[in-house]
């Protein structure tokens, strides 16, 4: 057994997810995390460079019975779960109409209802303890309306506006959430969602690693949420306040429709 307290990190493979999962790791904590591919494996071993204890799980976020799974490999471990960065999720571009079906339900078997079911488990784990802290993955997307990603924005923004129900919910419980909405980072995120060739995988990024310490730092001040990102990004945020969602609209589509 060791001393560390332990933090579990959902979609911990890569990008934000494996960043995040370091975050921990540097700060005093033992990770378990979860993937769907054997990169679950080489992330551990990253993570355990770091001094820390690793527990990959591989399972897919999809089906009801891999998020219960991964659930049931910590509490197998035995030990309290102090942090839970709910962060797994995917995106996919292109035209509603020309997308599978099956493609935009996964995206919201994994992005919200994975999400929901994880929490539920980790919700009743951290109040029974009588402390936690939470982080749910959202995006700047659940800002605006996002077409050519017609399902994945509209899935981030429950995701945010699920977090912030949670957190007055548990807000006496001393189990604290919050919501982290990253900007558009240099992972392959977009890339793995089909949108190599839009204008928003070839503009600007935010460093992942950077992303993810905002959220770090949001995550142990009790922040509500957080943006991940530069000033830009911060700045954006806040315009989509007051931008009226047609306009938003049109600028989205501007920048994830595919090119030829």
């Amino acid at each position: 057994m060791t001393a560390r307290p332990l933090a579990l990190v959902t979609g911990g493979s890569s990008g934000i997810g494996l960043e995040l999962a370091l975050q921990f790791a540097r700060n005093g904590y033992d990770v378990a995390i979860s993937g769907s591919s054997a990169q679950v494996f080489d992330a551990a071993r990253t993570i355990e460079a770091q001094g820390a204890a690793a527990y990959p799980h591989r399972a897919d976020a999809s089906q009801g019975e891999g998020v219960e799974s991964f659930w049931q490999f910590v509490l197998a471990l035995g030990r309290k779960v102090e942090i839970a960065a709910l962060n797994v999720g995917i995106g996919l571009g292109g035209a509603f109409v020309d997308t599978d079906l099956k493609d935009d339900l996964r995206v919201i078997a994994i992005n919200i209802t994975g999400t929901v079911h994880m929490a539920k488990n980790v919700a009743r784990h951290m109040v029974a303890n009588g402390e936690g802290r939470i982080l749910i993955t959202s995006s700047v997307s659940a800002t605006m309306p996002t077409p050519y990603e017609t399902v994945y924005g509209p899935s981030k923004a429950f995701g945010f506006m699920f977090a912030e129900s949670l957190r007055e919910e548990l807000r006496e419980k001393n189990v604290s959430v919050t919501a982290f909405l990253p900007g558009t980072t240099n992972s392959r995120f977009h890339k793995n969602a089909g949108m190599g060739t839009s204008a928003i995988d070839q503009g600007p990024k935010n460093d992942k690693t950077v992303v993810a310490r905002q959220a770090f730092e949001a995550l142990m001040n009790d922040d509500d949420h957080v943006v991940g990102g530069d000033e830009a990004t911060r700045q954006m945020v806040r315009d989509n306040r007051v931008t009226p969602e047609p306009v938003k609209a049109a600028r989205h589509a501007r920048l994830t429709r595919l090119q030829s």
